[in-house]
């Protein structure tokens, strides 16, 4: 019963410190889809995180907005085009301290051909001292990565991420529907005005 208790003890201690790390979610997404990624940062120090940076691998991932989040300004790191390459959040009051964490919200569109996104991390507390996540997986700081499927085969994304079988858009899909209706209609109407000239040839026949 000793040993039991202490393997438990040692899973739980073990459990706690991975689910420490600053990740990203989702876990998994598709080529060419939009998505809202969260930035989920947790104080592992007596002193609060004061400031967390984020790097964006722009050969999988384009990322456009992000969320204000009340306690934090940010800042964007764009290179000499333009694009977007990271966002750093600053506490502007105490930040989050050892038992609070964070999460931060952005928007972009993963790239058509990614087939995983490394999200590289810097977590800086009040102390001054900066943790670095951006190890590979088993590592001890490990980066946070999100996995890329390939996008349905004939699958065509909108402006907003949706796709339809075949590549057929929604408005396409809505004209085709429109014009199985008219064609309904105008059967059902063909049946009545034939049915309503047997009635006057009936009648012409009595009279």
């Amino acid at each position: 019963m000793f040993n039991v208790g202490i393997l438990l003890a040692g899973s739980m201690l073990l459990a706690g410190i991975a689910s420490a790390h600053v990740t990203v979610s989702p876990k998994e997404s598709t080529q060419g889809s939009y998505e809202k990624f969260t930035v989920r940062v947790p104080t592992e120090k007596d002193v609060p995180t004061v400031k967390v940076e984020v790097k964006f691998p722009l050969d999988s991932v384009a990322i456009s907005r992000f969320e204000p989040k009340p306690g934090w300004t940010y800042e964007l790191a764009k290179d000499t085009s333009g694009k977007i390459t990271g966002v750093t959040w600053t506490a502007t009051g105490d930040g989050l301290s050892k038992t609070e964490f964070g999460e931060f919200n952005m928007q972009g569109k993963v790239a058509d051909t990614a087939t995983q996104i490394v999200w590289k991390a810097y977590q800086t507390y009040k102390d001054g001292s900066v943790v670095e996540w951006v190890g590979a997986e088993g590592a001890d700081k490990p980066a946070s990565v999100t996995t890329v499927k390939p996008k349905a085969a004939g699958a065509a994304a909108d402006s907003h991420g949706h796709t339809a079988a075949g590549g057929a858009s929604a408005s396409t899909a809505g004209t085709g529907t429109a014009s199985g209706n008219t064609s309904l209609y105008l059967s059902i109407a063909a049946v009545i005005l034939g049915a309503l000239s047997l009635i006057i040839s009936l009648v012409k026949k009595r009279r």
